[in-house]
């Protein structure tokens, strides 16, 4: 009689260790193949598919939707191809040297129940993660796989029927050759719409049938708007429940008296932004500096670019992140590091590059891509990788090194119509740049006062790594940039 194989949640990288369950792909009884996605999981960075490194049939589903799983517990246990069932006729287990019957479930982290202990320990469940690369097919990190794994996947239902108390084996299952993605979102009509994961559960948890929904995307693909108008007049349907001091859904707050109207677990990408933030104020002695900014003649520019070439004029986000990049050539120690040994002592450590990150605002709450070598990129090109990054981010498809990599963070808060901001730094970053909106305001021009584009730049550093003139130095540099834009966007 064969055991099943018990696959551990994988190591996540980038210093994750929990992810939450969204969603499974499979269920108990399906057939599946080497590298076919069984389930939906959401870190603090971004949500993706988990492969499974092994074939055979599904006999245990480790969690529920909604549940938080720790790497290297389990996830899915999976009897192999051809493995024997187990009968009434199977012997029961020989008796020890003591006396008591030995067990026939796996020792250790292979375990579905293992508890923490010596032998489950960390050494041990590294050791059990690297036999299951070992014993499956290797692309076990979330996000990889074999070329056409998760496009080609197969899976079927297996057939319910009673099992007799004798010995059987598993039968190889001629499986129709059907793509998994379809058979989860597809769409009449449009076979091909397929839909992102964070849509999809958007409607698995307003019930919405996505079989019913025609899509308004490129080939009908199934967008967010086209959810929401159908959950829109479910809940405008819904009668309105009062709730009083003393209603019973929530509970009564007993400091302030008021009725409790909800309660939001702090989780995934809230839970890792709140760590983040809360470690950047405990450690990081920051101070800002501020100035505004005759931007007039930047927004000039642009405009005169978009009349000869309205498709391929970067954003005025590009042009600043460009000013950005430049001078943080000019002045390196924002774009460095604190590194703290155990013994206490810290260096500052410097970089060959710039990762610029911008803050992106998306429906999981606000993420941070960073683009790569921004110092190596022009105008154009920095606006084309922020406008794909963006899109990625949004769509829940980010990837740690994506989200994790940044060595300096510019922050454009004037898209929500603010001014100005004393932004927290991106720890383990040393630096974060705020710019407000770009707003008409009376600016003296060569001694006449006059109506200008006018905008507030806002600079957080940490004091440690630099004083206020190099701050002030820095902010200073890219200020003149906005005001006197030529001289910079030369090589654009």
């Amino acid at each position: 009689m064969s055991e099943p194989k018990v696959f551990l949640l994988p190591d996540l990288g980038e210093g994750l260790t929990e992810a939450e369950l969204v969603n499974w792909l499979v269920s108990v009884g399906d057939e599946i193949r080497v590298d076919q996605p069984i389930a939906e999981v959401e870190t603090a960075k971004s949500m993706v598919e988990v492969p499974s490194p092994y074939a055979g049939t599904v006999t245990v589903l480790h969690g529920e939707p909604g549940q938080t799983l720790d790497v290297g517990k389990p996830l899915i246990s999976v009897l192999p191809v051809g493995a024997r069932v187990a009968s009434a006729d199977d012997a029961a287990p020989a008796p020890s040297p003591d006396g008591i019957a030995a067990s026939s479930m796996p020792s250790g982290s292979d375990r579905p129940d293992a508890t923490p202990g010596a032998a489950s320990s960390a050494p041990a469940a590294a050791e059990a993660y690297r036999e299951e690369e070992k014993a499956g097919s290797g692309n076990v990190l979330i996000g990889y796989g074999t070329p056409g794994g998760s496009g080609a996947a197969r899976r079927t239902r297996a057939p319910r029927t009673v099992v007799a108390p004798v010995a059987s084996v598993i039968e190889p299952v001629e499986i129709p050759d059907v793509d998994i993605s379809l058979l989860r979102t597809r769409v009449p009509g449009k076979l091909g719409a397929v839909i992102s994961p964070l849509v999809r559960r958007m409607a698995r948890e307003h019930g919405v049938d996505l079989g019913n929904i025609h899509g308004s995307g490129d080939s009908g693909l199934i967008m967010r708007r086209d959810v929401e108008a159908v959950i829109h007049p479910m809940v405008e349907a819904s009668p309105v429940v009062e709730v009083s001091t003393g209603s019973t859904n929530g509970g009564v707050d007993t400091r302030t008296g008021l009725g409790i109207s909800s309660r939001t677990p702090v989780k995934g990408v809230r839970k890792a932004v709140a760590a983040n933030m809360s470690r950047s104020r405990s450690e990081i002695p920051e101070a800002t500096v501020w100035v505004d900014v005759d931007a007039t003649a930047l927004v000039e520019l642009r405009a005169g670019l978009k009349k000869s070439d309205a498709h391929n004029t970067p954003g005025l986000l590009a042009f600043i992140a460009r000013f950005v990049t430049a001078g943080l050539k000019r002045f390196p120690d924002l774009n460095t590091r604190i590194e703290t040994a155990a013994d206490g002592a810290q260096e500052i450590v410097g970089f060959a590059g710039i990762n610029l990150g911008f803050a992106a605002q998306t429906d999981r709450g606000l993420m941070v891509p960073s683009v790569r070598n921004a110092d190596k990129l022009s105008a154009r090109e920095l606006d084309a990788e922020i406008r794909r990054l963006t899109a990625v981010v949004r769509e829940g498809k980010a990837t740690p090194e994506q989200l994790g990599s940044g060595t300096f963070t510019l922050n454009n808060y004037g898209v929500f119509g603010v001014d100005g901001s004393a932004a927290i730094i991106n720890h383990p970053e040393v630096a974060i740049l705020g710019v407000g909106r770009i707003i008409d305001k009376p600016w003296v021009v060569d001694g006449e006062l006059a109506v200008r584009k006018v905008t507030e730049l806002t600079l957080t550093f940490d004091h440690r790594v630099c004083d206020g003139g190099t701050a002030a130095g820095f902010l200073r540099f890219v200020a003149d940039a906005i005001e006197n834009p030529a001289s910079v966007l030369a090589d654009m």
